[in-house]
């Protein structure tokens, strides 16, 4: 049914009366093949839980991993539980959401836990957001360095994450060296450093440029990383709402090492 009144409407659209006919043919055809699956999908109403499928699939992989990482040597430090717990909170959580992400961090620290199975899933849900999978993988970055000091076989799981994700080592790598920069330079605006040499120089890293860059290679590589964390790009693609204020600080980090930089370059 949902065909022929698409087909017919954008065959009227277009040809009017005999795209009307041409557009009903076709509705028939889609009705014929697919409308069933439609159907059962929920038809249009169907877009809106899958956006919601896709966002629990988000959340349970987020603390999974979390878990898995947290677990991989040997022992859950307080410092893990104390960020998972953190995370949440920031998140704003409901309290079943909660258990659910609880839940889903316990299942990752089990040595039986799927991996590359949970990863293959999470990149078919997500396969054509890759900045979503991008921020995935930053936030296990973050897990992994909570103790300040990344064990190798933390760094071996984020290499099977990033590689089940699409992502190629060296920009796993580039990730990680931005994530050192962000750190330092989040904590030396907090103690109000004074613009330092080496403030600067996380700046550069977290833009993902050289110090030599000139002000256009500057400016480019700072739209790129703000189109790619944009809050509201990110909601389209999918992220669910309670991470909106992640991306939200991780734009104003970019934007104040943009911002010393340029003074900087002045």
């Amino acid at each position: 049914m949902w065909g022929k009144i698409l087909g017919a409407l954008f065959g009227m659209a277009l040809l009017k009366i005999p795209g009307l006919l041409l557009g009903l043919l076709v509705g028939h055809w889609f009705d014929k093949s697919y409308g069933g699956a439609f159907a059962s999908r929920g038809g249009f109403n169907g877009f809106s839980r899958d956006k919601s499928e896709a966002q629990g699939i988000f959340r349970y992989n987020t603390f999974a991993v979390m878990g898995h990482i947290a677990k991989s040597n040997g022992v859950v430090t307080k410092s893990h539980i104390q960020q998972a717990t953190v995370f949440m909170d920031q998140l704003g959580l409901s309290a079943m959401q909660k258990q659910e992400a609880q839940a889903a961090f316990r299942h990752g620290k089990q040595a039986d836990f799927p991996l590359l199975e949970q990863l293959a899933e999470f990149k078919s849900a997500y396969r054509t957001r890759p900045d979503l999978l991008l921020m995935f993988l930053e936030i296990q970055i973050s897990t992994a360095y909570v103790d300040l000091n990344l064990s190798s076989a933390e760094q071996r799981i984020l290499t099977q994450v990033a590689s089940a994700l699409g992502i190629s080592a060296s920009q796993l790598e580039q990730m990680i060296s931005r994530y050192e920069a962000e750190a330092r330079f989040a904590k030396s605006s907090q103690n109000g450093a004074a613009d330092t040499i080496d403030r600067l120089a996380d700046a550069y890293k977290i833009l993902g440029i050289s110090a030599e860059s000139s002000e256009a290679t500057v400016k480019k590589a700072y739209k790129k990383l703000m189109a790619q964390h944009h809050p509201d790009k990110l909601m389209s693609q999918g992220l669910p709402p309670e991470l909106m204020d992640v991306a939200k600080q991780k734009t104003q980090d970019i934007q104040a090492a943009y911002e010393l930089i340029r003074k900087q370059k002045a």
